[in-house]
């Protein structure tokens, strides 16, 4: 295994080892001398999560990394704003939230002279099937090709009701959404899936 993926997985594990719970974080984070050392905490205790968020988007894991970094730097240097309105949690999502959509608006523009959406949605495919890290078969591939048929915010409700099993309260909380809304985008997305999945009569 390669060494960089090695100490990549591992830092995964050992978030998975660090019990503590947001209230004593955000004590730690509002003291200046404990800061530094409760923030390392926060990138442990949420790096995985975030990573899978920003990555089921972008789908490269390069691409993934930089954005994860970008969310992690952003938080960081918004933790004086924090008033803890929200739950830490919440406010890390949603900052990985708009760092997923703005990169992909971003690229959009950036192809808009010279791809249709359908390359687009092609180039985006390529990037996961090319992923060294990208281990799934032919019916994930597939799978991954339906989701891109969905718009951006669309799939991001998909990804988050779907995959990560959230609560349609905390969607709500993250996107600025009501869930009665949400709740109908979950429900037209997966109607566009079941279409897109079924063979042709």
């Amino acid at each position: 295994m390669d060494k960089a993926l090695f100490c990549y997985l591992y830092r995964i594990i050992m978030a998975d080892k660090l019990l503590i719970s947001e209230e004593e974080l955000l004590e730690e984070l509002r003291d200046p001398a404990r800061r530094r050392m409760a923030f390392e905490k926060v990138v442990r205790l949420y790096n995985r999560k975030l990573y899978w968020q920003i990555r089921r988007m972008v789908l490269s894991h390069d691409d993934t990394d930089d954005l994860l970094q970008n969310t992690f730097m952003k938080a960081w240097s918004a933790l004086d704003g924090f008033r803890g309105e929200a739950k830490l949690s919440t406010w890390l999502y949603r900052i990985a939230m708009y760092e997923s959509l703005n990169f992909l608006k971003k690229k959009k523009i950036e192809d808009d002279m010279s791809i249709s959406i359908t390359d687009e949605n092609s180039y985006l495919l390529d990037n996961l099937t090319g992923d060294v890290y990208f281990d799934g078969d032919e019916a994930e591939i597939a799978f991954q090709k339906a989701i891109l048929e969905l718009p951006d915010k669309q799939r991001l409700v998909f990804n988050l009701r779907y995959y990560d099993e959230m609560p349609y309260e905390k969607m709500a909380e993250i996107t600025g959404t009501s869930e009665g809304a949400l709740k109908a985008s979950y429900h037209h997305a997966v109607k566009k899936l079941e279409r897109f999945l079924s063979p042709d009569d």
